[in-house]
């Protein structure tokens, strides 16, 4: 679960609309969304956006707003999902007790480092459990308590230090600690995968519709052609397939090889993203320009014999 604020919608004295989501983390597809009230939060949101969606055996994450032991318990009890929930001062008695635990003791049950984009981040995971007799976790449904340690470097610019608390209802033998640290690492990665897409590739902030529920539908088409084109990525990379050491002459089985997609299937992701760009070319932002001639090229490269263009010219 994730919020963001239509920022371009704001109108006189009229307040930007804000809009709360439930969105998968890979692929990243928006699979609900709600407006939040302009006299309310995110929070009273919650129940009227899961509601609807079944739930049941899903680990659901949310930001620290959302960590509240109410909507904790309708989640685990009523909803049959799991949840991981970062802990942080809106819950100060849970908080105390995880920053107080001996982690020193914990060795290091998982480490992880990525490269890209002018940056390095590493990340560490510690996991520990607390046994009922000794008063369990000031939390409810809460299995196991961890410690996520994150490293930052970016070119040019000091390290960055970060460490996060947080409880799950999953058991040792529900995830491994390679698998709580990627659900977390999946929930930051949502302001990229989305909300810079959104922003960057769709010009939402610089949208200034905001008549009515204008705003909140524009948003359920962006996101519904966002995530036509997510369900349509390659599941694999694109690299050279690896070659034998006893042929080297023939390519290994073992190769990765990017997923092949039929014409009608790219077809209908450029109808749907035309849609949603049709909008004249010098008001288009530069990704939306670089867009159409790309899939022109790749429909031009893979259109079968006698196949006519579906595209048209703007």
């Amino acid at each position: 679960m994730d919020g963001k604020a239509l920022s371009g919608s704001a109108h006189r004295q009229q307040r930007h609309r804000h809009l709360l989501s439930a969105v998968t983390h890979a692929p990243t597809v928006t699979l609900a969304q709600q407006e939040v009230g302009a006299k309310t939060n995110e929070t009273a949101a919650f129940r009227p956006l899961l509601q609807p969606l079944d739930l049941t055996g899903t680990v659901v994450t949310f930001d620290a707003l959302h960590t509240v032991k109410d909507q904790v318990r309708w989640l685990v009890q009523e909803k049959k999902a799991h949840y991981i929930a970062v802990i942080k001062g809106n819950q100060p008695t849970a908080s105390a007790q995880l920053k107080a635990l001996p982690w020193e003791q914990v060795p290091v049950a998982h480490t992880v480092s990525q490269t890209g984009h002018g940056r390095r981040e590493s990340r560490s995971v510690k996991t520990m459990a607390i046994a009922a007799n000794l008063g369990g976790i000031a939390f409810p449904e809460a299995r196991l308590a961890l410690r996520i340690h994150r490293r930052r470097q970016e070119s040019g610019k000091r390290q960055t230090r970060e460490t996060v608390y947080a409880v799950t209802s999953l058991d040792t033998h529900q995830a491994s600690p390679a698998d709580l640290g990627g659900y977390v690492r999946g929930h930051w990665g949502i302001e990229n995968s989305s909300h810079h897409v959104r922003d960057v590739v769709f010009a939402e902030d610089a949208s200034t519709v905001h008549t009515d529920n204008a705003p909140r539908a524009m948003a359920a088409l962006r996101n519904l052609a966002i995530g036509r084109l997510r369900l349509l990525e390659p599941t694999t990379s694109p690299r050279p397939p690896e070659r034998s050491g006893t042929h080297p002459n023939t390519p290994s089985g073992s190769g990765a090889s990017p997923t092949a997609r039929s014409y009608r299937e790219l077809e209908v992701a450029l109808r749907t993203y035309r849609f949603m760009t049709a909008i004249s070319p010098q008001h288009a932002t530069p990704c939306q320009r670089r867009a159409r001639p790309a899939w022109a090229s790749h429909q031009q490269r893979h259109r079968p014999s006698g196949q006519p263009s579906l595209t048209r010219s703007h």
